[in-house]
């Protein structure tokens, strides 16, 4: 059966595929459009499971929200180069993907991968292993997180960094209003660019709290420096007086005014301040029990918590509000007349925890001659 140019472009528009592989698909089938279709699928296959092993770090992220269901999800689909997710293919795939997610909510990324895709009687794979062939790169869905209720959906970047943060409204009419709009894409914002782990302090478990704890006594100990001066005084002198230093520096250190003692470490050897720290984390009982060094962990714990959860947080636009994260969500309830909550966000970076591609133009241009 001939073929025409129109059949060419006819099967170029069903497919996304290439005109140079439509072209051969249409010859392999006899001109047969329906068997073009099916070969081109195979091929598709094909194409995904050569590419399969090639790094797939770039892509992007996407938070996407509907607002007539109220459920959300953010997604990470990778692609081995940033080029590809600025195409207009790809990035259709991957709403489409998130508006497959919604509608069928599937357990996790393998269950997804066989469900239908968005207005298809394909599923996911099959749609990817046809864009594999059509974009000619390694493609892979990785992960997705959904949130339910009132949202707020920050990109960044063009898809480098998602985020999603839900609000609890007592009065959800107040969701539209466009200083509620302006605080959640604020806050969206804030989760991006601060990367919290937590919401709150609430969130931290008791385990997690006396990690934290416990490692923060570790680091104190072991950098005697920044010991309250009593306890480093303390440390200082049975240093000298069991000879745990050396003669140099002990004359070194007696040797200094109160003004240089201040700065003693810039004097000392390194080995000097090795040993001062074992002695510190050798009494690590009794200085744990003193009032000083007490307040002092506590105090580096409360900067933690201010670092690491959301609502504690400083709020970074200081030109709108000066005072932490929840403070401000206060402040814009307060003037909307009713009360608003964070209940949670989810907040994913393209690529993270992936191992990057090492990009080698020759190289990927003589594999392309060799083919």
């Amino acid at each position: 059966m001939a073929f025409t140019a129109q059949d060419v472009k006819a099967l170029r528009e069903k497919t996304g595929v290439g005109m140079m592989e439509c072209k051969k698909a249409l010859v392999e089938s006899d001109g047969d459009m329906e068997k073009a279709i099916d070969f081109l699928r195979e091929r598709g296959l094909a194409a995904a499971q050569k590419k399969a092993s090639r790094i797939a770090a770039e892509g992007v992220v996407l938070p996407y929200y509907d607002e007539a269901s109220k459920k959300g999800v953010v997604l990470e689909v990778n692609s081995e180069t940033d080029f590809v997710a600025k195409n207009e293919k790809f990035m259709a795939f991957v709403e489409g993907v998130a508006k497959t997610i919604l509608a069928t909510d599937p357990v996790d990324v393998e269950a997804l991968k066989e469900t239908k895709f968005d207005g298809t009687d394909r599923t996911v794979t099959e749609t990817l292993n046809d864009l594999v062939l059509a974009i000619g790169e390694n493609m892979k869905v990785r992960r997705f997180e959904r949130m339910e209720g009132v949202v707020s959906t920050y990109i960044h970047a063009g898809g480098s960094v998602g985020v999603m943060v839900g609000f609890d409204v007592a009065d959800e009419a107040k969701a539209s209003d466009p200083e509620f709009v302006a605080m959640g894409k604020n806050v969206a914002m804030q989760i991006a660019a601060m990367s919290p782990e937590y919401l709150s302090k609430d969130e931290i478990s008791a385990e997690e709290a006396d990690k934290m704890h416990s490692i923060t006594v570790d680091s104190a100990l072991n950098k005697p420096d920044s010991l309250p001066i009593p306890i480093l005084s303390t440390l200082i002198d049975e240093a000298i007086n069991d000879k745990k230093w050396s003669d140099d520096d002990i004359t070194t250190y007696q040797g200094l005014d109160q003004k240089q003692r201040k700065n003693f470490v810039n004097f000392i050897s390194k080995e000097a301040y090795e040993a001062l720290a074992q002695i510190a984390v050798s009494h690590k009982a009794e200085i744990a029990e003193n009032k000083i060094f007490t307040g002092l962990v506590q105090g580096r714990i409360s900067k933690q918590i201010k670092e690491i959860c959301l609502l504690e947080q400083d709020f970074v636009r200081s030109d709108l509000f000066q005072g932490s994260v929840a403070g401000y969500i206060d402040s814009v309830a307060k003037a909307l007349g009713t009360e608003i909550k964070a209940n949670g966000f989810i907040r994913m970076m393209k690529g993270d925890g992936l191992e990057k591609r090492e990009e080698n133009f020759a190289e990927e241009i003589a594999k392309q001659i060799n083919g």
